[in-house]
């Protein structure tokens, strides 16, 4: 039996232990690849061409978003399930928007993640039961009950809310640009787009905003 060839991206090297751990107790997995940055993730998917990448979105140096664009757009053969703590239903449609292949919420990886390989890796989609759930009820809501037009996913790019999450956070402009790397200036930039997008005058009032929306997750 052809094995699934698998690479799993996260920061947090205990958790890719974890996960390969729960992957190898199954025959049919093979982990061929770890990566704990976006540009090492999609270097590798190039290197080594997976069946799977098992991607968090908090990566260092290229988001999650950024790094299933970049995929998507070197044509990998690669399907990518998207492994997160972030359960808002406009994140996840961004997500599975941007080119991913699946959807699973990291406190559901013991009972959800070997199902969701599976599926993906015969090129189906795979959805949190919870997440589907929220969508299906998005569907059927009336048009004068949709969700209010201030919410980070309507008014910013991927990239404007990363640098938001991280200001909420307390970091400072140049702690941000060595996380992204970009340069402080650009931050700044960022910084005073974001502000005038969402009409916030103090940083104070980011931050009542990024806990509003469910932002101040790492």
């Amino acid at each position: 039996m052809k094995k699934i060839r698998i690479i799993i991206a996260d920061d947090h090297a205990v958790l890719r232990a974890g996960l390969k751990a729960l992957l190898n107790c199954y025959s049919e997995f093979e982990i061929i690849g770890e990566a704990g940055t976006g540009v090492d993730a999609v270097s590798l998917v190039g290197k080594l061409n997976p069946d799977v990448l098992i991607l968090d979105l908090s990566m260092p140096d290229m988001n999650g978003f950024d790094c299933i664009k970049e995929i998507r757009s070197q044509k990998l053969a690669c399907s990518i399930l998207v492994l997160t703590m972030y359960d808002d239903d406009e994140f996840v449609k961004e997500v599975m928007r941007s080119g991913a292949n699946g959807y699973v919420l990291k406190r559901s990886a013991d009972t959800e993640l070997v199902e969701a390989i599976k599926r993906i890796s015969e090129g189906k989609k795979y959805l949190n039961e919870s997440i589907s759930q929220k969508l299906i009820d998005t569907l059927l809501k009336k048009p004068n009950e949709e969700g209010d037009s201030n919410n980070p996913y309507t008014m910013l790019s991927g990239r404007e809310r990363e640098v938001l999450r991280y200001l909420a956070q307390g970091y400072t402009n140049t702690e941000i640009a060595e996380k992204l790397f970009i340069s402080p200036k650009t931050v700044d930039t960022y910084r005073s787009r974001i502000m005038k997008k969402l009409s916030i005058r103090k940083k104070s009032e980011l931050v009542n905003y990024a806990i509003k929306y469910k932002m101040m997750g790492t």
